[in-house]
């Protein structure tokens, strides 16, 4: 009782001293929630109070109020404290804990204050210049603001931004380290010129040194920075963070008073004898209080974030910070990565306290994932004690990877690159870089582990060598050591599973692959996680294709010309994915046989089927864009081909009238079938657009997807993001275009952009990995308020809460709808799936909600088997994975057992022309197939096409190849300085001299033949440039 009495004694002793400074870092509603102590009518009062008079007037009548003390139950005052806490007032409480453990010293108060005048004396400025969207997200991620300051300034900006940057500013000084962590958050959001403005130093040389070298960090780098941003160290425990940026290096140039930096009655220096303790509490040196500059060390250029896990992430990581080998199974948004930070230190400080080597690889599966993970999470919380780096694909690397894996301690990369390093390795061409180089191996998106995958292709080495460790234990000799597994996922899924069984053994095959001991999921602190995830709500939008639709009538009309011209018909209806694969096998067939008229009319078919997919999907005019686009690129060619044979005889001085006149009449003389084809597009060409352009006849799922979003644009004031995905780049792109030319949307405010995949395996144009950041950006800042994506958005990207999810008649798998629907993180968010009644969509989307369902029953299952029968399932599963991988690399080996090149001869698949011989056929880099003869150079032509001209690391494609009758062959490549033709194996048909039969490729490495690599020396004197 008496130490309840006398805590509450040194609690109003403390709050007499310092009621001007805990007055100005309260933020009152916030912490009346958190006091049960207090009469409902007396905080009534007092919200009352602050809606009148405002938050410092309530924070007066607050202290009045706690200072009667009115007979409440003992501990209210450490309730106090932590409400304060809890409600996003730490420095408050810090001043008023009766425990005395942590009280701020004269120094920092000092400092405080001079950053206050500094703030006032600039407010104007930054109230004229700062957007205030531009740094709310950030000073809510590093905790600088709480999410109700960021719902408070969110409502004054709708006043203007003005009045938002005031409520930001009245906010962020009451935090703690608010000012190096506001400064640091100026810089990352390019307001150099405001952190000029309020240091009065110049960082942009440094910052520019420092992006630089985007991806390489550790304990000595961003050095060019502190020269310039040097400050006393603001009590580095105490505080919670390194302050980088400096609050007294402001003195100078600033004039402030005595009452200025005097705002409490007392000071915390006058409290030793009063007190009986002195002002150097909760420092463990004993020397908080001292100003000496002895005491700066290792000053840094951002502040240190503080690196703790919520009670249910700890939950999940606990067994693989005992080392255990685990698959973390966290829903989108919970926090995995962060879970993985807090395991990966966790892991490499035990290794440094036992004096043991440390390495760290993460692996991902995407580039972009690189970057975010390198930047928003493993550097900022690492960078401190370890050196990190992050590499892909993009990177363009100065030292060679086994040098990277040398030198630094955590390394983010695409999991291709450890693969491509293993292989090098194996065949002895690299230096030797083994898994049991790393300590640690964590697996983003581990449920991609699995069949031939790059994951499973490193973790099949990792279960060869435990399996010969085990060998090696027998027979006492040393094992090799291995590396801690650690698999992240949000949903394994269910592999296609129709029955419990079967999703039982998939989840299995998952843990077996990944050698983990077992899958994490939350149950201890289930409801935590809960509050943590918002679910949304979800909604079916369907729409009844009653719709008159002249325009694909006329479609279905032109193709049912065509199949009767070339005298074949399918099975399916047109316009079905079915029918598409159809066209494609008759395409080969054809080929194969030499049947151009099949071949050409299968290609066209086969345009028309996409046109009528677009159609369904989105706009009629953008199914008319995509023929037309298609046949004006067929006379291009064609009118390329002429041209080039133009050229070849105009430069003949001996041609003849007769010779003229038959070039005038080769358009006249082209292929029956070309000319067929052409003019039935061309003849239809007015009437198609004619209906294209009819908005009586639009796409009623794009009525129902624009009544969908204007829904959800309008029905709050709060601001609104959304992701609408979408199945392919084109349908993205058209939608985007759709949506910004619609004024509606503008109106209510939709900002859209697409956000479409960076591979090359679309016909599509993809977009750059810095188109992609751009976007994801200025989507993150509210720039662009509504993405419309495929499916590289699904999954792994850090995008900000969502408000509206809409999935447009796209359904795939249980793991892309639990990905997608985790996409709608905010408060009251919406699912929607807009599709066609009767297109199935719906339907699909019910057996993945099953499926979803499944999933967690097995998984439950799986964790709660009998140990020794789940070690006893994981090891047969982990032998049959070796062994069916052993089968078939033997199968490759027979089947691609490597004949001679010179065995094989292409063909023209449109001309059946002979191309050249496979003996002609050279590779540049283990990728690019090049014929460089000059018997090959007089059968194509080169057409320019912009499309095609894009710069990769080592080579730049510059226009396509065309054989003489119009058909694409491939690309010209310029590679160290010469220009090569590069070819592509689909374009071709494959004959084999041993009468085999005739083939078509998709893919070079599918043909069982192996190229010499090309001799650069050789060819350097065949270019036509000296």
């Amino acid at each position: 009782m008496s130490n309840g009495y006398s805590a509450d004694k040194r609690f109003l002793y403390l709050l007499s001293c310092f009621r001007a400074r805990v007055k100005m870092y309260i933020q009152v509603e916030p912490v009346l929630d958190y006091l049960t102590f207090l009469p409902r009518d007396v905080k009534e009062q007092i919200v009352r109070t602050a809606d009148t008079s405002g938050n410092m007037k309530a924070a007066e009548l607050l202290l009045s109020t706690l200072e009667q003390a009115q007979g409440w139950a003992p501990g209210w005052t450490r309730e106090f404290v932590d409400a304060l806490r809890r409600a996003g007032s730490p420095l408050a409480a810090r001043y008023v804990n009766p425990d005395l453990t942590d009280l701020p010293s004269p120094s920092c108060e000092t400092a405080e204050d001079e950053c206050l005048q500094l703030l006032s004396l600039l407010q104007p400025t930054l109230v004229d210049r700062l957007l205030v969207r531009d740094v709310l997200d950030k000073c809510t991620e590093v905790d600088l603001l709480t999410t109700e300051d960021r719902n408070r300034i969110s409502a004054a900006e709708n006043n203007g931004n003005e009045s938002g940057v005031r409520e930001l500013l009245k906010r962020i000084v009451q935090k703690e380290n608010w000012f190096s962590t506001f400064l640091h958050i100026l810089h990352q959001t390019g307001n150099s010129a405001l952190v000029q403005e309020l240091t009065g130093v110049d960082h942009s040389k440094s910052n520019a040194e420092i992006e630089n070298s985007p991806h390489e960090d550790g304990p000595d780098v961003n050095e060019a920075l502190l020269s310039a941003t040097d400050q006393p160290n603001l009590e580095k425990e105490d505080w919670g963070m390194e302050n980088n940026l400096s609050a007294s290096s402001f003195a100078d140039s600033s004039v402030v008073s005595e009452s200025d930096t005097s705002l409490a009655e007392g000071s915390v220096s006058c409290l030793d004898e009063s007190l009986g303790h002195n002002s150097n509490m909760g420092s463990d040196s004993g020397t908080m209080g001292n100003d000496s500059d002895e005491e700066n060390v290792a000053k840094r250029a951002s502040p240190e974030p503080e690196l703790k896990l919520r009670s249910y992430q700890m939950e999940v990581a606990q067994p693989a910070v005992e080392g255990k080998n685990i698959i973390i199974c966290l829903p989108t948004g919970s926090g995995k990565t962060r879970v993985a930070v807090y395991i990966a230190k966790d892991h490499l400080d035990k290794k440094k306290q036992a004096s043991e080597p440390g390495k760290v690889i993460v692996l991902v599966n995407k580039v972009m994932l690189v970057e975010q993970l390198f930047h928003e999470e493993f550097k900022p919380f690492l960078k401190k004690w370890y050196r990190v780096t992050g590499l892909s694909g993009d990177t363009q690397l100065k030292i060679s990877f086994p040098e990277v894996v040398r030198s630094y301690d955590v390394i983010i990369s695409t999991a291709q690159i450890l693969e491509n390093s293993l292989l090098n390795s194996e065949s002895g061409e690299d230096a030797d870089v083994q898994l049991s180089d790393f300590s640690l191996i964590i697996i983003d998106e581990c449920h991609h582990t699995n069949k031939e995958a790059v994951y499973n292709n490193i973790m099949r080495r990792y279960l060869k060598q435990k399996l010969k460790n085990k060998t090696l234990q027998k027979e006492n000799k040393p094992v090799i050591p291995l590396p801690q597994i650690l698999g992240l996922t949000a949903s394994p899924g269910v592999g296609g599973a129709t029955k419990q069984a079967k999703a039982e053994e998939h989840i299995l095959k998952i843990c077996a692959n990944l050698d983990a001991s077992t899958i994490k999921t939350v149950k201890d602190y289930y409801y935590q996680l809960k509050d943590q995830i918002k679910e949304p709500c979800k909604k079916l939008v369907i729409a009844d294709d009653t719709r008159e639709d002249p325009f694909k009538d006329k479609l279905l009309e032109i193709m049912s010309s065509i199949q009767t011209y070339c005298q074949v018909s399918s099975m399916s209806d047109f316009g079905t994915q079915n029918y598409e694969q159809w066209t494609i096998q008759m395409e080969k067939k054809a080929a194969r046989e030499g049947n151009r008229k099949v071949r050409v009319c299968a290609e066209h078919l086969r345009k028309y089927n996409e046109a009528l997919q677009i159609n369904d999907t989105i706009r009629m005019i953008d199914a008319y864009n995509h023929l037309e686009t298609f046949y004006h690129d067929e006379n291009a060619k064609k009118f390329a081909v002429l041209e080039d044979d133009s050229d070849e005889n105009g430069s003949d001085d001996e041609c003849d009238g007769d010779r003229d006149k038959d070039n005038i009449k080769r358009p006249v003389e082209q292929d029956k079938t070309d000319r067929f084809l052409m003019t039935l597009f061309f003849g239809n060409q007015k009437m198609l657009k004619k209906l294209a352009d009819n908005p009586e006849h639009e796409n009623e799922k794009l009525t129902k997807l624009r009544n969908t979003i204007l829904e959800q644009y309008t029905r709050t004031e709060k601001p609104t993001r959304g992701i609408i995905f979408t199945k392919t780049r084109q349908s993205a792109y058209a939608l985007s275009q759709w949506i910004t030319e619609n004024e509606k949307f503008a109106e209510v405010g939709v900002k859209a952009h697409h956000l479409i995949g960076a591979g090359h395996s679309s016909e599509f144009k993809p977009m750059t990995q810095n188109e992609q950041k751009e976007v994801i950006s200025k989507f993150r800042t509210g720039k662009i308020n509504l993405l419309i994506a495929t499916t590289v958005a699904e999954e792994g990207l850090d995008i900000k809460e969502c408000n509206i999810i809409i999935r447009y008649s796209l359904v795939t798998n249980e793991i892309a709808m639990v990905q997608a629907r985790g996409r709608a993180r905010a408060e009251e968010s919406t699912y929607v799936l807009v599709a066609h009644s009767g297109s199935g969509v719906v339907e699909r989307e019910t057996v993945n909600d099953f499926r979803e369902k499944m999933m967690y029953k097995a998984i439950h299952h799986v964790q709660n088997m009998n140990p020794e029968e789940y070690a006893q399932k994981i090891l047969v599963l982990q032998m049959q994975s070796i062994m069916e991988k052993k089968m078939k690399i033997k199968r490759n080996i027979v089947k691609h057992f490597k004949k001679n090149p010179s065995s094989i001869t292409f063909l023209c698949k449109n001309c059946h022309i002979l191309a050249c011989s496979g003996e002609d056929i050279h590779v540049i880099e283990r990728m690019h197939h090049v014929n460089m003869t000059k018997e090959f150079k007089q059968l194509y032509i080169v057409r320019e096409n912009k499309a095609l001209q894009s710069k990769f690391a080592d080579y730049q494609t510059n226009g396509e190849i065309i054989c003489k009758c119009g058909q694409a062959w491939g690309t010209m490549m310029v590679h160290k300085g010469l220009d090569f033709p590069c070819l592509k194996i689909k374009n071709f048909v494959v004959v084999f001299k041993d009468n085999s039969p005739k083939k078509q490729y998709k893919k070079w490495v599918e043909l069982p033949i192996t190229f010499p690599d090309l001799d650069y020396s050789e060819y350097c004197n065949f270019s036509d440039e000296d």
